[in-house]
């Protein structure tokens, strides 16, 4: 391993569970113990192999039937290129029909997770046609994206659960907003919208302004909401949180392929590097 990739090893392993399912499946015990549910995602994507394919999703079933017997409240999060979207749509919405079937049984939450805006549409395709028939699903919406306060309309007037996030693959500037200023006010007019419009929805950030603004809007808005943020990451914020009555997911990734994960959730925004380092001291430092 070289000298880079061992730093971001160590940085690396604060959010991420380890290898396994088992691995994935003690951190998640830890959060709900914390007070907190979870939402795990087995790391890895843009797979061709039919035997990754058919690994991938064996894994995310053993997951959810794995929820009630090791007494954790949790979910799954999906990358449609994990299980065959870039083979084809019809292949992915095949699978997830697998997985929907598996979830329908354990009654557990699947979202999917949105990759780059290449796969946007068919993303949204495919969860409309699952939602029509199971209740129990998310989909993220991307405040980076221009063309995201279209889609949160449109997933809105068919009952869709959002899951909003900042964006965090390399977009071209004819598709996406590219300062942190731009994007913060488009994620809080988005966040406006889902508390006018929306019910079941996460707000997944670990920006303190960000927070604050769903905070005030929660006041005036009763809606069931979840504030969502990786393990590892704002530790101190998420007891504070939950004794003030808000709901919060630890989002929990596993596997062996972390490090085109890790890159991207550094470069996503630069105050994540300061949000890792002050973390990574703090654990560092027993505190």
């Amino acid at each position: 391993m070289a000298l880079m990739e061992r730093i971001l090893f160590g940085i690396a392993k604060q959010w991420i569970a380890g290898d396994t399912i088992n691995d994935a499946l003690n951190a998640a015990q830890v959060s709900y113990k914390n007070g907190m549910s979870v939402i795990i995602n087995k790391l890895g994507e843009y797979h061709t192999s039919k035997n990754i394919i058919e690994n991938t999703i064996s894994e995310y079933k053993t997951i959810m039937g794995s929820f009630r017997k090791w007494k954790v409240s949790g979910a799954i999060s999906v990358k449609p290129t994990q299980i065959g979207l870039m083979k084809s749509k019809k292949e992915c919405l095949n699978n997830f029909e697998i997985l929907i079937r598996a979830a329908a049984k354990s009654q557990t939450f699947v979202w999917l997770d949105m990759e780059s805006s290449d796969h946007t549409d068919e993303t949204i395709q495919i969860y409309e046609n699952l939602l029509a028939r199971y209740e129990r699903l998310g989909i993220a919406i991307q405040a980076n994206l221009m063309r995201s306060q279209g889609d949160l309309a449109d997933l809105l007037s068919i009952g869709g659960k959002i899951r909003l996030v900042k964006g965090a693959y390399r977009e071209s500037p004819d598709v996406a907003l590219k300062s942190k200023e731009k994007i913060d006010q488009n994620y809080q007019r988005l966040m406006k919208i889902l508390f006018e419009s929306g019910n079941e929805f996460g707000i997944a950030t670990h920006d303190g302004a960000m927070i604050n603004f769903a905070i005030t809007l929660a006041k005036t808005h009763e809606k069931k909401f979840e504030f969502q943020m990786l393990r590892g990451i704002r530790d101190e914020l998420k007891p504070d949180l939950i004794k003030k009555g808000f709901s919060l997911s630890e989002y929990i990734p596993y596997g062996t392929n972390w490090l085109p994960y890790s890159i991207r959730r550094l470069k996503e925004r630069k105050r994540n590097i300061l949000l890792l380092g002050s973390s990574f001291l703090s654990h560092k430092m027993g505190t």
